[in-house]
């Protein structure tokens, strides 16, 4: 026999147990079937070995999604979300996972970068990057933003009375312009239970360290800020002046919103005599607030302002005795460029996004060159890059706000910026830059 059939004769044996000739035994075919298709027995070496593999396995994929800066949140988790939710519900989801503490943090924005500190209202921003006012509309997911990187946080806008703003749908993607569209219209939990909350938060801090809060974000370099609105049927002035006292002693800025385009008559409050009745109304309120740290306050306000009306705006502002302006809201404008289909780029409501950025720098240009180089401007409106903060602080912003860009890059959304601003910056400080267009 040779040795090809000697081969064969051996795989018959073990496959079929068959014995080919008198001299293997079925004893001896069985053997050869264990030996083959028979899994060895585990030994505790090789249990421990499996489960350490495991282990580490599972504790590195969760230190990784469990990273703000993970690819995994921007390329698919995000974009997952967004096709197979509805913008609102999406939203909704988000602030919910937050307040059930399912959120990933940002590990690398607690180390100290001097380039980047900000020096605003008398005190230090540890960045530039802060979350403007409509995500955390209620005040429900303040410390979850803080931990994914932001060091100003603005919740709002908060009406007196609970309102559920506009019937939906009323928030809409055009993700070919990475723009939205909405108009939500101060859908608002109301004054108190957006207290209770901050109250809740203010006594969990306490019972957990021994030491009072620095502020109000609780972390140096950090701030929190409201964000007031007025009811739909509310009174111009009324309403958020009791805001400011409801609201103010849990505030490190309070801003008065007046720009929103989804409450009816509430631009109108941009008016030279109507904004200054208002800004007077409530600088009083704020100096009556019973806390030793008075809030400063700023006004928001919208994109789609004439030039007389910035001028018009500057000069009431410096007279009333607030301490800054965010340049700028939503814009009920609808650019050319726009390449979205007009079946969405024509829904009403507030434009955002990077079509927004050209028209709130020309309100913030012109707002700064008629309110003086030292007063607070604090830029907002189609900011997603670092390229796009640099601007806006040359401009003249102290530093700004992003809402649509991190709905749509996701939790990574400040840590990127801030590799992109300190590329930009290319060896300067943020401060050195700010104002620097005028010079």
């Amino acid at each position: 026999m040779n040795a090809s059939m000697r081969g064969a004769s051996f795989v018959r044996v073990a496959l079929c147990g068959a014995s080919p000739r008198p001299g293997i035994s079925t004893t001896t075919s069985r053997q050869l079937r264990r030996a083959l298709f028979t899994r060895a027995e585990p030994t505790p070496v090789r249990n421990f070995f499996i489960n350490t593999v495991l282990i580490v396995g599972v504790g590195l994929g969760a230190y990784y999604v469990t990273d703000a800066r993970s690819a995994f949140h921007r390329y698919f988790l995000v974009p997952v979300i967004r096709w197979t939710t509805d913008a609102e519900t999406a939203h909704r989801f988000a602030i919910d996972a937050m307040k059930a503490g399912v959120y990933p943090v940002d590990r690398s924005a607690d180390v100290e970068d001097p380039d980047l500190e900000v020096e605003v209202f008398g005190k230090k921003l540890s960045s530039p990057i802060g979350l403007a006012a409509g995500f955390d509309k209620n005040a429900e997911a303040i410390d979850p933003l803080f931990a994914m990187g932001f060091s100003y946080v603005e919740v709002g806008s908060i009406t007196p009375k609970p309102q559920p703003g506009n019937p939906q749908p009323r928030f809409f993607r055009l993700p070919k312009d990475k723009a939205a569209i909405n108009r939500y219209g101060f859908n608002s939990d109301g004054h108190l239970k957006v207290l209770a909350r901050l109250r809740m938060r203010l006594h969990s801090f306490l019972t957990h360290n021994e030491s009072t809060p620095v502020n109000h974000a609780f972390q140096e370099g950090k701030l929190l800020a409201v964000n007031l609105g007025k009811n739909k049927d509310g009174d111009e002035i009324a309403d958020y002046v009791e805001g400011v006292k409801a609201l103010g002693n849990y505030a490190d800025l309070l801003v008065v919103n007046i720009s929103s385009p989804n409450t009816p008559g509430l631009r109108d409050l941009q008016n030279e005599k109507k904004l200054g009745n208002l800004l007077s109304a409530v600088v009083v309120a704020r100096d009556g607030l019973s806390t030793p740290h008075k809030p400063p306050i700023c006004v928001k306000i919208a994109p789609d302002l004439s030039e007389t009306e910035v001028v018009s705006i500057a000069e009431v502002v410096k007279r009333s005795g607030i301490d800054g302006v965010i340049v700028s809201n939503t814009t009920i404008s609808r650019p050319e460029s726009l390449k979205s289909p007009s079946s969405l780029a024509n829904e009403i409501g507030g434009l955002s996004g990077p079509p927004v950025k050209d028209l709130s720098l020309k309100t913030l240009r012109t707002l700064r060159k008629h309110i003086g180089p030292s007063f607070t401007i604090v830029g907002c409106g189609g900011i997603s890059t670092g390229k796009d903060a640099v601007a806006f602080a040359k401009a003249g912003a102290s530093f700004f706000q992003v809402l649509t860009g991190f709905a749509y890059d996701g939790p990574g959304m400040p840590s990127r910026l801030r590799s992109e601003i300190k590329k930009e910056l290319n060896g300067k400080k943020w401060m050195d830059i700010v104002n620097t267009e005028f010079e």
